[in-house]
């Protein structure tokens, strides 16, 4: 290494243009590009802020031209030079910088970079187990650190509209009591207390409320929070909230503040406009239309009924399910250019349907003059203005059934029908689309369990019309709940809270909790709400999730800096791993390992 003593930046690599002309800079970062034409080298400097070209001419001293010849992809290096202009016919207009280049007065190499597992390129595929493995390579492409700086600005610009908004951020615990949320929870043994455990929080939902009962009014916080379930593309085991509650607030105060949040949001950092409001489905409309309570609604294909039709067609299999009490729903593939609708192609479809229950999926061909050939057309004969008007369908269409005994499977099999067709037929339109799911069941029943348990969450009000039925009839009563939906995906759900003891007790006793075990395990909250409770209601969007729409990504794990893989290992440290003797010792904890199948 040089024995210089280190340079110290005097401006980045994103910040020269031609203003800069004539100046002596000192640049850091690490090398990007090197390209050695002799006595001649191009090096692309880079850092966060961007890429700076910086050559080392033919005439420089041959101490220089030795460091320069040194160099290798990833050094970290420190540059001295004078700003010049490139040739006309060298500006670069893809580059911040690309009207300007570096000459070298001296270079400095501050540390060596061993053999690149991956070339740090956003233009190369690189298996994601390896860009975790090295995650501290991967945090230098270009890629993540603009998904990490949207991901800095968002939280940011979340945390101003609050703050102007008379929100106070406070902090909940990380150690907590263990309570039955609905996955599993961390548990944190305690040495001090030999068989105790602390839980970490899947959400701050009880302390949220506390606060509420606290007088804070208005909260919020950038929560951490901890799920022991199964990872997958939109979910993983840590994950970060924007966490809010509000007092004296009812189901649209709440839905106003967040939408008027991610207008203030989405105008200061992606400088894109939502319209003032968002749309809002009831639960049951979003499923009968759109097959899921998340739909996609930057593309139309909605599903419809065709009960009635069922039963006029000749089609057995149709007519026995709607005279059982199932249902058959359809959807109209428009006609696209360069797709086929082909056998294969409807296999595909098909099996897309079978994994949410479908047992197969019929369909019909409109050809000229709207005629209707293959699959089950001859079992539609007479009815085809009928099918043709209800579906909207037209020349070169496909038409698509799904049947069922269980409307929910039935919904949920064309729905993903209907998102395959989004993505195949490219119906998907730029942009993003919000929208809000309310009137969801307040409770659902466990067949396995035999008990009915919370749809959400055990402190979700129910509506008012609901309260004398509650325990009469558990399946008909809807919840204040409310879910957010961002092209496709649930990224926020929240309701208005009960904050009345003996409301609460009766809820704990329709999911199967009596008095007894619900004081064990929710008493500080339900004492807290002996003491003068204010009604209360909150949200939670999930951070990791919005920026991975907003970045255009599939994966959280694009927008997070050191995310756990699908199979719930962080491969750069090997957590989660084992620990001596002496620890467990310690903490009182015998492994008991499973023992190995015969």
């Amino acid at each position: 290494m040089s024995e210089e003593v280190f340079s110290q930046r005097t401006t980045t690599c994103g910040a020269l243009n031609k203003a800069d002309n004539g100046k002596t800079v000192v640049l850091n970062g690490w090398v990007h590009r090197d390209r050695n034409h002799g006595a001649l080298h191009f090096i692309n400097l880079r850092d966060r802020y961007g890429i700076t070209q910086v050559v080392v001419d033919d005439d420089a001293s041959p101490a220089l031209q030795a460091v320069a010849s040194e160099l290798r992809l990833e050094y970290c290096i420190a540059v001295t030079g004078s700003v010049r202009l490139r040739p006309e016919s060298m500006v670069n207009p893809e580059m911040s910088t690309g009207e300007i280049e570096v000459k070298a007065q001296s270079i400095e190499i501050l540390s060596r970079c061993a053999p690149l597992p991956f070339q740090i390129d956003d233009g190369k595929e690189t298996r994601e187990d390896l860009r975790l493995k090295y995650r501290y390579l991967d945090l230098r492409s270009q890629g993540m650190q603009q998904r990490l700086k949207l991901r800095h600005d968002f939280i940011l610009a979340c945390r101003k509209y609050l703050a102007s908004r008379d929100f106070y951020e406070i902090e909940t615990p990380t150690l907590i009591k263990s309570t039955p949320e609905g996955a599993r929870d961390f548990l944190v043994p305690s040495r001090i207390y030999p068989g105790k455990f602390y839980a970490l929080p899947q959400s701050p939902q009880l302390f949220k409320q506390i606060l509420m009962v606290g007088g804070m009014d208005k909260y919020f916080q950038i929560a951490r929070c901890y799920r022991d379930e199964d990872a997958r593309g939109d979910r993983q085991l840590e994950f970060t909230q924007l966490d809010l509650e509000m007092s004296f607030v009812k189901r649209d105060d709440v839905l106003s503040l967040i939408e008027d949040l991610f207008n203030s949001v989405f105008r200061e950092v992606m400088n894109y406009e939502l319209p003032a409001r968002f749309r809002r489905l009831s639960y049951n409309d979003a499923l009968n239309t759109y097959g899921c309570d998340k739909p996609d609604l930057r593309f139309d294909l909605p599903l419809r009924d065709v009960n009635d039709l069922a039963q006029k067609s000749s089609f057995a299999t149709f007519k026995d399910i709607v005279a059982n009490g199932g249902d058959v729903k359809a959807i109209c593939a428009p006609k696209t250019e360069g797709v086929d609708f082909s056998r294969k192609y409807i296999t595909e479809l098909e099996e897309a349907a079978k994994i949410y229950g479908a047992q197969g999926l019929a369909w019909i061909k409109v050809g000229e003059n709207k005629s209707l050939s293959g699959g089950v057309s001859k079992f539609f004969g007479g009815l085809e203005a009928e099918l043709l008007d209800r579906l909207e369908a037209d020349e070169g269409d496909m038409i698509l059934f799904v049947a069922h005994q269980n409307w929910k499977k039935c919904c949920a099999s064309l729905s993903a029908v209907r998102t395959k067709l989004g993505k195949d037929l490219k119906l998907i339109r730029k942009g993003f689309e919000f929208c809000w799911i309310i009137d969801f069941p307040l409770f659902e029943y466990n067949e396995q369990a035999g008990h009915w348990e919370a749809a959400h969450h055990m402190f979700s009000m129910p509506q008012a019309e609901y309260l004398d039925t509650l325990e009469s009839d558990p399946g008909s009563v809807k919840g204040d709940l409310y879910d957010l939906v961002l092209n496709g995906y649930e990224v926020a759900s929240g309701s208005i809270r009960i904050h009345d003891v003996e409301l609460q007790k009766r809820i704990f006793r329709i999911c199967n909790f009596d008095d007894k075990t619900a004081e064990e395990r929710f008493g500080f909250l339900l004492n807290a709400f002996r003491y003068g409770p204010p009604p209360h209601g909150g949200i939670a969007p999930g951070v990791d999730r919005m920026v991975m729409i907003m970045s255009e990504q599939t994966s959280i794990h694009e927008v997070i800096a050191f995310p756990k893989n699908t199979a719930a290992i962080s491969p750069m440290d090997d957590s989660p791993s084992e620990v001596d003797q002496q620890q467990l010792d310690d903490l009182h904890l015998i492994i008991n390992h499973p023992k190995p199948k015969a």
